[in-house]
């Protein structure tokens, strides 16, 4: 006997209807035919079935923070082409003067309750090591990790938001986060003041992502600035230490202003380098340019982001929603395109958090979403919850 069964499920990619068998956690059978034993069932009524959602960027720490402060990170994040992007982070950054996890963890609790709600069941979460955050937001995500453990899949990313170079004790602080249990180790080195410095800090996530063997999330680039290159150096740095397909570069905004051939450039670069790049197009005015890097074989996912912070006001921890804002940002509205973007939010979003095994296909863990509408057109119209999610084989939520 099985131990959930779905049955009249509508799959992505196949014309029938199918019956989905899970059983110790695993999808054990795909089928068509008659029902068979399961302790319980489940009918799609022809809904659409598929894996459940990857978020591969939250700062998951920060979430909740922005009626907290002032807008004028906001302002300045979003003003004048992201001319003044650093400012507003060092705007965004008097929050921190105010960390406690008394308030931090409520709210990390809140988001992680929405994202299983939402079927977004992987995630990639950030939390900000300096010497204002020190280690509380990081803290506090490796407890919601250890909380809702069988609810969802958490990283967590230790992230010197301020720069390690330009913020003293930072290199220290985030090889301590990794002792604690950090999973993978960030960085963010368009905010040194020289270019010196910028590679002195890849280098120094490189170093101790070797130390303790794990992979790299970098935010690159994310100002309207076209002199910006650091994309460039983290993918020459990835294939020199032979950390390819370990890597991770989100935002990449400057991209928008780069010539043609220095961009086919850098997709080669980051081909080499198995390197994926996140994007968040709903967050910013200016993004990485998405079109291109699909036609040039890049793997290219969408992230959340930001909920409610001093960057981004809004955000539900819902990858349809994200998608859905994507598909008018990025003009991708023809039925092919809104194929790829439902790809960006579970299979390559998966594959560029190196994410082993994910998918709907035997084997694979039953971490599927069962959904209320019948194709990927009317999921991201309504971005409604789904009426089952479905953990490792548990039922972890239902509408």
């Amino acid at each position: 006997m099985y131990d959930i069964l779905i049955k009249n499920a509508k799959l992505r990619n196949e014309k029938n209807l199918k019956n989905i068998a899970i059983k110790d956690g695993e999808i054990v059978d795909i089928y068509e035919g008659k029902e068979r034993d399961a302790e319980k069932v489940i009918d799609a009524k022809g809904a659409l079935v598929t894996e459940a959602f990857v978020n591969p960027h939250l700062h998951l720490c920060k979430v909740y923070t922005l009626m907290k402060m002032s807008e004028e990170a906001l302002k300045d994040y979003h003003g004048e082409n992201m001319g003044k992007a650093m400012t507003a982070i060092e705007l965004a950054a008097r929050i921190k003067e105010k960390y406690d996890e008394e308030w931090i963890y409520p709210n990390v609790k809140k988001a992680l309750k929405l994202a299983v709600e939402n079927g977004v069941l992987y995630i990639r979460a950030f939390a900000d090591v300096d010497s204002k955050a020190k280690l509380i937001g990081l803290k506090a995500l490796l407890k919601a990790k250890e909380e809702f453990k069988d609810k969802l899949y958490l990283e967590v990313v230790a992230f010197p938001q301020d720069g390690i170079v330009r913020e003293p004790g930072a290199f220290e602080l985030l090889d301590e986060a990794m002792k604690l249990g950090a999973d993978v180790v960030g960085g963010i080195p368009w905010i040194e003041l020289t270019e010196k410095d910028e590679m002195e800090h890849i280098n120094a996530a490189f170093k101790l992502a070797k130390k303790y063997d794990k992979p790299i999330s970098m935010l690159v680039d994310d100002a309207g600035d076209p002199t910006l290159k650091t994309l460039e150096m983290l993918a020459v740095k990835t294939i020199e230490e032979n950390w390819n397909g370990r890597v991770l570069a989100h935002h990449a905004r400057a991209m928008a202003l780069y010539p043609k051939p220095y961009l086919l450039k850098l997709f080669a670069l980051m081909k080499k380098a198995d390197m994926g790049l996140i994007t968040d197009p709903h967050t910013g005015p200016l993004h990485a340019r998405v079109k291109e890097m699909l036609e040039e074989g890049v793997t290219v996912a969408l992230g959340q982001d930001d909920i409610s912070d001093a960057y981004y006001p809004y955000g539900r921890n819902n990858m349809l929603e994200v998608a859905f804002l994507a598909s008018h940002i990025l003009w991708m509205t023809t039925r092919e395109d809104m194929e790829t973007l439902y790809n960006m939010i579970t299979i390559y979003a998966a594959k560029a958090m190196g994410l082993k095994n994910y998918g709907l296909k035997v084997g694979s863990p039953a971490s599927l979403v069962v959904l209320n509408e019948y194709n990927v057109l009317e999921a991201f119209r309504n971005h409604d919850k789904p009426r089952y999610v479905i953990y490792k084989g548990k039922l972890v939520s239902k509408i």
